[in-house]
């Protein structure tokens, strides 16, 4: 349980936790209310009973002279209608109560989602391609929603307890015997409900959390393989997983929800067990009726309508929290990812960009490259061949940024590239990818991507890419929709697209990843042409799957065993 706490006070902000605090002040006050509105019941009924309890009663007399009543009935009327005014404001009170307890529970989603995206786009690269995506995604919409629901439940207990606690301090005072027997019985059921219960939802809540986790993998890697699933006619595999994932899913939340009404129904069948066996109890010891006893017999009949609510919700509270625990274990995991701390110190390429003694691996005694040097000059266009699996692309992406050797030095100008000036440096560089990227959205957003949208400067991008004038020919111009994935181009349109992205925030340098490995010769030949022409004042990095794409860069190095080795020089 310590565990827990820290878990969860990890997560809860500043703000958060004076939030909570406040909230459990309010919930003694409103405990308080809820103890004097039980506790006021008893005097009320004997002052209406017998109206010779006014004057014999100390404090009612007191009220009586003081107000200088003229009349018993009155005083009764006028004590009834103050109970009615006071439940009145009490069940307003709780409304509000229970509107703030709403409001920082569910009001947790936003900020939870909010740091888990901002802590997964603060990861490295390196960092973020150990993740599955479906699990981010998952946590972002599911698992922070699962928080909320958590953090409802603890509070529904925390607000509860204190309930509890006034209500039997009241029903002690008035009879401790009796109070004590019925504490002895729901402690045991207590007990009881969650050894059986309680262990049986912590179990479907493990269930819900796998077969969820499976739900989103099977969704994620379908929808963006649905080319090749319709092509090799796998739907029914696909269906079958899903469906077990989805049953199972399914499964977990029904047992959940009909554990989650056991505790009320048996509670409620206890609560009038216990009023039933107090009534035969007081029978058999007066050996007469109970007409004497009503009092007392309606005073713990009405804190046992309210102990019985309270009692569920704490056990409902618990039972949610243990449901919905792996979510707290699997949001405060993610959120413990240090994000990285980059700056965004200017830093000037006006001669050399320079690789010393570069290694890199990916698992511990596995190098992907070893002791690479390089001097790359501005304006150079050289290119990287080698084998599928050489570190081509390690190597560029240790060139753009995006990840750290682990020794070597990379230095511009003289300048060693660390984290003060890694953002300053990223963006000098326009990156083409072989797998471009092209969101549902307009041609423009998809050029922009994420970037303020300067219709002038886009159109520029795309009339260097040579694909303006056909989208304003049979399409919408820059407004043209691409549909997920850039479906509605042809892959040559989605790569000349992917071109104007790249040139869109002016850069330095151009960096191509295999970028035209899946067009045609002939479409790969117009285009590397476009490039080169874009690329004339920049520096041009390509890694190239043909040679023939390599034909104007002045340099050509090969990488292999790890090595690099100049094989062509202009």
């Amino acid at each position: 349980m310590r565990l827990f706490f820290t878990k969860l006070f990890s997560i809860l902000t500043k703000h958060d936790k004076k939030f909570l605090f406040i909230l459990i002040f309010i919930s003694i006050t409103v405990s308080l209310i809820e103890m004097i509105g039980v506790g006021a019941i008893l005097p009320f009924i004997n002052i209406a009973s017998n109206f010779t309890n006014i004057h014999t009663n100390t404090y009612t007399e007191k009220i009586y002279t003081f107000f200088r009543f003229d009349s018993d009935i009155n005083f009764v009327i006028t004590i009834g209608i103050g109970l009615l005014i006071f439940y009145f404001l009490r069940s307003l009170l709780n409304l509000g109560y229970f509107h703030l307890l709403a409001k920082f529970s569910k009001g947790r989603y936003h900020l939870i989602a909010y740091r888990l995206f901002e802590n997964y786009l603060g990861m490295s690269y390196r960092s973020f391609i150990d993740k599955n995506s479906a699990d981010l995604s998952k946590a972002i919409v599911n698992e922070a929603q699962n928080m909320t629901a958590l953090i409802s439940g603890l509070l529904l207990m925390l607000s509860e307890v204190f309930v509890v606690i006034f209500i039997y301090a009241i029903m002690l005072y008035i009879n401790w015997k009796i109070t004590f027997l019925i504490s002895t019985i729901l402690i045991v059921n207590a007990f009881l409900l969650t050894m059986t219960v309680s262990r049986a939802i912590k179990k479907a809540g493990i269930s819900r959390e796998e077969h969820q986790k499976k739900f989103f993998e099977i969704i994620q890697s379908s929808l963006g393989n649905f080319k090749m699933m319709k092509l090799t006619s796998s739907t029914e595999s696909i269906l079958e997983k899903f469906n077990l994932a989805s049953s199972g899913y399914a499964s977990a939340n029904i047992r959940n929800e009909t554990l989650t009404h056991f505790p009320r129904l048996f509670l409620e069948a206890l609560g009038f067990g216990i009023v039933i066996f107090m009534v035969l109890y007081l029978i058999h010891k007066y050996q007469s009726d109970i007409s004497g006893a009503l009092a007392l017999i309606s005073m713990f009949i009405l804190g046992l309508y309210r102990l019985m609510p309270s009692a569920n919700r704490i056990l409902s509270g618990y039972n949610q929290i243990l449901f919905y625990k792996s979510s707290l274990d699997i949001i405060h995991n993610d959120l413990m990812y240090d994000a990285e701390k980059l700056q965004n110190i200017p830093i000037s390429f006006g001669q050399t960009l320079q690789l010393d003694h570069i290694c890199f691996e990916y698992n511990e005694e596995k190098p992907i490259l070893e002791d690479i040097s390089l001097t790359i000059h501005k304006g150079d266009k050289i290119a990287f061949i080698g084998e599928s699996g050489s570190g081509k692309s390690t190597l560029i992406d240790l060139i753009i940024g995006l990840y750290r050797p682990k020794s070597g030095t990379i230095s511009i100008d003289g300048t060693r590239l660390d984290e003060s000036n890694i953002k300053a440096w990223r963006s000098k560089i326009g990156y083409i990818p072989q797998s471009i990227y092209l969101f549902d959205g307009t041609v423009a957003q998809n050029v922009a991507f994420g970037k303020p949208i300067d219709d002038v400067q886009i159109k520029e991008s795309l009339r260097q890419a040579n694909i303006l004038e056909f989208l304003e020919m049979h399409h919408e111009g820059i407004n043209t929709r691409v549909g997920e994935g850039g479906i509605k181009l042809s892959g040559g349109q989605r790569q000349r697209i992917a071109i104007a992205r790249a040139l869109y925030g002016k850069p330095e340098i151009l960096v191509l990843d295999e970028a035209t490995s899946a067009l045609d010769t002939d479409s790969e030949a117009k285009i590397m042409e476009e490039i080169y022409k874009i690329s004339e004042n920049k520096t041009l990095i390509i890694i190239a799957h043909r040679l023939s794409t390599t034909t104007k860069c002045q340099s050509t190095y090969r990488l292999e065993k790890r090595k690099l080795a100049l094989k062509r020089l202009i």
